[in-house]
């Protein structure tokens, strides 16, 4: 699958002046194909150190340089994560496309003490300052939302103001939405789902990474087209969830792009738990399916390929 620039759809909150940037960017973290291949690697705060030690977790990915050794070898379009890793790590990793996400939060403090806030760390100016000053390619920026919070009000102001100010310097914007609070029942549920992609819509993002839906008696490849119908021009990816059996794994991305309609991929555990070298087999089998259109049994042979 390929995706020729005069293609690209250029929302028009990018001046005229930076849309040849914006579209460079596009083509960069989709790897021309217009499906975001997206290697996560914001965890160590999401999740401390949950993800990266203990038991079916490779030691390899005990050390933070793991995930840029991975990022410099692996056929992805975008490496996430926050900036102070980048700093610490880019001059030895200049060629890594990379998405600076400016909001992140631990998971100590639980839904049923406190509705989650993910406060922002940096602003798109910053961002594009050290763009700037490093020399790095900076293609993208992130941001959580918790819809359902009852802090979502000043998420989605800030939210807002990024998908404006990230356009505007022509970067591409990636919002993660994910329901949760106190109000709300289910966080899978196909269609509060749905409602999270269409508010990234409504924000202007370029992409929405969302929770797969899971509704009992249907099947999620199928209820999910409604979440990938209700972004319209943005577009939507699955988070890659916790460690699966990489045949599995591979066959629900391959649902989610091939059946439901979704526009790439966000993964992170899947691949960064293993060691380096499967990692890396894993990552280009994904992107395999995400922007080569291989078939699951081809991505299979990437992945047992020495």
């Amino acid at each position: 699958m390929s995706i020729q620039a005069q293609n690209v759809i250029v929302p028009l909150d990018v001046p005229k002046a930076l849309q040849e940037r914006y579209i460079a960017n596009y083509e960069t973290v989709t790897r021309k194909s217009g499906r975001l291949m997206l290697f996560a690697g914001d965890q160590k705060v999401e999740h401390l150190n949950k993800d990266f030690y203990g038991e079916g977790i490779n030691l390899d990915d005990s050390d933070p340089e793991h995930l840029f050794r991975i990022a410099s070898r692996a056929n992805i379009g975008v490496f996430a994560t926050q900036l102070g890793l980048i700093a610490r790590y880019g001059m030895d990793y200049p060629d890594i496309p990379y998405l600076v996400k400016l909001n992140s939060k631990t998971h100590l403090l639980k839904t049923s003490l406190s509705d989650p806030f993910s406060q922002q760390w940096f602003d798109v100016q910053q961002a594009v300052d050290f763009r700037e000053s490093s020399g790095l390619h900076i293609r993208a920026v992130g941001y959580t939302i918790y819809l359902g919070s009852e802090h979502e009000v000043e998420m989605l102001r800030q939210a807002a103001q990024i998908v404006y100010q990230a356009h505007q310097h022509g970067l591409i914007t990636v919002l993660w939405i994910y329901p949760r609070g106190k109000a709300v029942e289910d966080e899978k549920d196909p269609h509060l789902i749905a409602g999270a992609t269409g508010v990234a819509a409504c924000l202007g993002s370029d992409f929405a990474k969302v929770n797969y839906p899971e509704q009992e008696g249907s099947e999620s490849r199928e209820v999910f087209k409604e979440a990938v119908r209700a972004a319209g021009r943005t577009k939507v990816v699955c988070a890659g969830g916790s460690s699966d059996e990489v045949e599995s794994f591979l066959k629900r991305l391959h649902d989610q792009i091939h059946v439901s309609g979704a526009a790439g991929n966000a993964t992170g555990r899947n691949i960064h738990q293993k060691p380096l070298e499967e990692a890396i087999r894993m990552c280009n089998a994904i992107s395999a399916i995400t922007v080569e259109e291989k078939s699951v049994e081809e991505a299979l042979n990437i992945y047992h390929s020495r």
